[in-house]
């Protein structure tokens, strides 16, 4: 398909997550023609999965919620620990297939550099915890992938195992190195200004959390919000990596968190997540639902955009109620990157809430879409991925990772996949 329809079809994707949500460029001078209106497909590939809750994977029983003795909840609902805990089916009992436990695999042994140094965020496990683990995977054949997970694993349900994924990718808008006409909206670095502060330095009960913003004097204050950023307030405070086309095809390439620019000779320059101004993100799909500007049939990704293209003015001042912005580096090697710092994999990797979920640890998800049931591992975080047992899941790039991801919604159970004995030590530390 042409290179502006797969552009429409990364809005596809990136829409989806409103109400939720990581070459050389030509020299020469070449105005973009006015973006087009996204076409009427392909649409999302209907659920193969059974409508009931919760999926019922062909040739298996259905994973129903734990029952039997929890752990009980804790007094910090806001971890992971703190929710009541179950052990969950064995694993070798879980319907994974020997490529999945693969994949799977791999992108483990990607994550124990990090899961044996790095506190937990969660609670749930201990750097100590994963240590023989990740000595055992590196050493593991891959074709004997799955005998690693059933040997060294158990799973455990966290409060109600009850599941919501969606859907991520790599889109790709009109792009270029330099200003030009036709691509007029900066690409901002991470800005020179921008302060990281982790508040568990200062108290041990704010672990875990972080805020961003400036000095102003002898203050710390909020950030400059998305109106501010677009109105120029960034002018000498951040460097420009690149200029879009397309302030609407960027903005949405911002819910992603990472993506391509393409030139107008077809050369790619890719851009990854570099930091945010510290501002919640709002998913301005809901707002428009909310108020009714959207007539029947028009809540779809081509209502959205007609609408926002059609009421430029208002259009923009929607856009700037999401408050949230982010900033991107040019990636030069393998890409996009996760949360972690490596690389994310397509149909691997799953975006989490670290205070949920164990950064770099196994996930099972049996949900009511077929696509994304199965093994996969948390890599990424997102600003609208918050929750106990909320994901992202990751499809890679183009026109099929596009699709899935736009249409992904789906609900079930997940089950969290820690070394074996995590349970007994839990049960054993709380009263």
């Amino acid at each position: 398909m042409t290179r502006i329809a797969r552009g429409s079809l990364a809005l596809f994707a990136c829409l989806s997550l409103l109400a939720g949500c990581s070459g050389v460029i030509p020299s020469s001078a070449q105005t973009l023609p006015p973006p087009v209106q996204p076409p009427a497909g392909p649409t999302a590939p209907p659920s193969t999965g059974n409508a009931s809750l919760p999926y019922q994977i062909p040739g298996s029983q259905a994973l129903p919620p734990v029952q039997g003795t929890a752990i009980m909840a804790g007094n910090n609902p806001e971890k992971a620990i703190g929710q009541p805990l179950r052990r969950g089916i064995d694993v070798a009992q879980l319907p994974i297939s020997d490529s999945d436990a693969a994949e799977a695999l791999r992108g483990f042994i990607l994550s124990c550099p990090t899961l044996t140094v790095r506190a937990d965020a969660s609670g749930l496990t201990r750097p100590e915890d994963w240590r023989g683990v990740c000595n055992a995977a590196n050493g593991w054949s891959q074709n004997d992938a799955r005998r690693f997970f059933t040997q060294n694993f158990e799973t455990l349900q966290i409060g109600d195992g009850a599941a919501f994924a969606t859907g991520y990718f790599e889109p790709e808008i009109a792009g270029s190195r330099e200003q030009r006409s036709g691509y007029n909206v900066p690409i901002y670095g991470r800005p020179n200004d921008l302060i990281d502060v982790d508040l568990g330095q200062f108290n041990s009960e704010l672990s875990g959390k972080r805020v961003r913003g400036k000095v102003s004097g002898s203050n710390l204050v909020l950030y400059d919000d998305r109106a501010a950023i677009e109105s120029g307030t960034l002018r000498g405070r951040a460097p420009i990596i690149a200029w879009a086309a397309d302030p609407i095809e960027f903005f949405f390439l911002q819910v992603q968190g990472s993506g391509r620019l393409r030139g107008p000779d077809g050369s790619i320059m890719r851009i990854g997540y570099a930091s945010q101004n510290g501002r919640d993100y709002t998913g301005i799909g809901k707002l428009m639902r909310d108020r009714g500007l959207l007539a029947p049939g028009q809540a779809s990704m081509q209502g959205i955009v007609s609408w926002l293209r059609a009421n430029p003015v208002e259009g923009r001042a929607i856009m700037n109620e999401n408050k949230s912005f982010v900033f991107f580096s040019e990636l030069t090697g393998p890409g996009p990157l996760g949360a972690l710092g490596y690389p994310v994999v397509a149909r691997t990797s799953i975006a989490t809430d670290p205070n949920y979920i164990t950064m770099g640890a196994p996930v099972f998800l049996s949900l009511d879409r077929a696509e994304p049931n199965g093994l996969w591992v948390a890599q990424d975080t997102g600003g609208a991925i918050k929750g106990t047992n909320r994901f992202d899941t990751f499809w890679g790039a183009g026109e099929e990772a596009a699709v899935i991801a736009g249409g992904m919604s789906a609900r079930g159970l997940a089950l969290q996949l820690v070394p074996r004995g995590t349970f007994d030590r839990l049960r054993a530390s709380r009263p």
